[in-house]
């Protein structure tokens, strides 16, 4: 049976089915209907993938007005901080501040471009910067 012949009460078995899964578990499931699984390593964001999918062929997928708004949305950044802001982060015991200045970011004498190469000063591993600083909601890291 394929996605699009289910009934709604069998779509959201399945998506509650979703819910229980492990990110291998939900890897093997999106290779058996799609063939290769994206390389995520995020269980919540292949678990909403799946779940779009689902839904997308059951009940049809986005409108052409709204994939344009998105299209608009996903070309603007999200601003950083304001001058004059300091950013904390406790890593490895040490609290480490970042003031965010006309020029980038601050922090131990040196301007940076942008929080990820921040974020690479304090911790020597590449780091997305929003996300270390908390910037960003950290549900799709699980």
């Amino acid at each position: 049976m394929q996605a699009g012949d289910k009934t709604a009460a069998e779509l959201e078995a399945e998506l509650i089915k979703l819910e229980q899964m492990k990110l291998t578990q939900l890897r093997a499931y999106w290779s058996a209907r799609w063939g290769y699984a994206p390389r995520l390593r995020s269980l919540i964001l292949l678990r909403h993938l799946i779940a779009w999918r689902l839904q997308t062929a059951a009940y049809g997928g986005l409108d052409e007005r709204t994939k344009g708004l998105l299209r608009q949305t996903g070309q603007v950044r999200r601003p950083a901080p304001p001058s004059g802001s300091v950013l904390t982060r406790e890593y490895r015991g040490v609290l480490h501040r970042v003031e965010v200045t006309d020029d980038g970011f601050e922090y131990a004498g040196a301007t940076y471009d942008n929080l990820s190469a921040a974020a690479k000063a304090i911790t020597g591993t590449h780091w997305n910067g929003p996300s270390f600083f908390g910037l960003r909601n950290a549900e799709d890291a699980q």
